[in-house]
């Protein structure tokens, strides 16, 4: 199966701007594959390109007011597992990426990546990981090497999707309760950096939950950021968890989203307890909100079975 290549829906420069970054991407990877000595890695290619979510869709949003921007989302897509190590190919494209949007010359909007490999892909598109699916149905291609197709997706029953389903949602979110409960406990014995930590994974988990319930699937990524963005693009009820109205809110949510590495292993990670009160709110927050969305999401598929 194939995706279409119609970017006629968005403004002129919004087009240039993905243009760009489609330049960007393959640049980067053919220096990354140019430095390795290992034949499949020097050889490795890069097959497609293909824009998916808000901007694919047309319903992008753009709210200079409630300070919230919906990402360009695209899937890239190589010819091998190992080419899709983010550390190894990809953090030097993400980086520019980042800078140029900073700069804001040639990039205004923010970019979010996600890498597989085209027999990952296809095998969750036999799956029937509706993630995947929706990307062949709504995506726009950006680039493509000829002769590597997409398989033919083939759908779960309704009694299979609402099995996987309620798996997913019952050992992902009582995972992310059970960090909130620590975090709790390690905040009232005053262990601040260990509560950090705790307070990370229980919102990665929150947000894994949600993915894999809607989608059967989530992306693989522990950086919190990324988690967000496209989480609150597919819930948009998420999007008011994370103030981002002062200083302080956005000084916290960078204090949770690098406690996975610095809470641990950095000596300078420091976090008041203001700071990690806040945190615990607003991640009890979420909590709430993904139990609604998820209990709603096996409340269709159980109607649908």
């Amino acid at each position: 199966m194939t995706v279409n290549d119609d970017l006629s829906h968005l403004p002129e420069g919004k087009r240039a701007e993905l243009a760009h970054v489609v330049e960007v991407v393959r640049e980067g990877f053919a220096f990354a594959t140019a430095q390795r000595s290992q034949p499949h890695l020097r050889a490795g290619k890069l097959l497609k390109i293909v824009l998916f979510g808000s901007y694919a869709r047309g319903d992008w949003v753009e709210d200079p007011v409630g300070r919230y921007f919906s990402d360009y989302d695209l899937l890239v897509v190589v010819n091998h597992d190992d080419l899709t190590d983010v550390a190894e190919f990809w953090e030097k494209t993400e980086g520019r990426l980042l800078v140029e949007l900073s700069e804001g010359k040639v990039l205004r909007t923010p970019v979010s990546l996600i890498y597989h490999s085209l027999d990952d892909v296809n095998d969750k598109l036999r799956l029937g990981r509706y993630f995947f699916m929706d990307i062949l149905r709504e995506g726009i291609v950006l680039f493509e090497e000829p002769g590597h197709p997409f398989a033919e997706p083939k759908p779960l029953s309704p009694a299979q999707a609402l099995e996987e389903t309620r798996e997913y949602f019952e050992e992902w979110f009582e995972s992310a309760d059970d960090f909130l409960e620590s975090a709790s406990d390690a905040i009232a014995k005053g262990k601040a950096k260990l509560a950090a930590f705790l307070l990370h994974q229980a919102t990665e988990r929150y947000y894994h939950c949600l993915f894999l319930v809607r989608t059967l699937y989530s992306p693989k990524t522990h950086k919190l950021s990324r988690l967000r963005d496209m989480a609150e693009e597919m819930e948009p009820s998420l999007r008011g968890v994370w103030l981002r109205d002062t200083r302080f809110q956005k000084r916290c949510f960078s204090l949770l989203r690098d406690a996975y590495v610095k809470a641990r292993y950095s000596r300078s990670y420091l976090i008041t307890a203001e700071q990690l009160d806040w945190i615990a709110e607003r991640v009890a927050i979420l909590q709430t909100l993904v139990r609604a969305a998820c209990e709603s999401r096996i409340e269709t598929l159980a109607r649908a079975a």
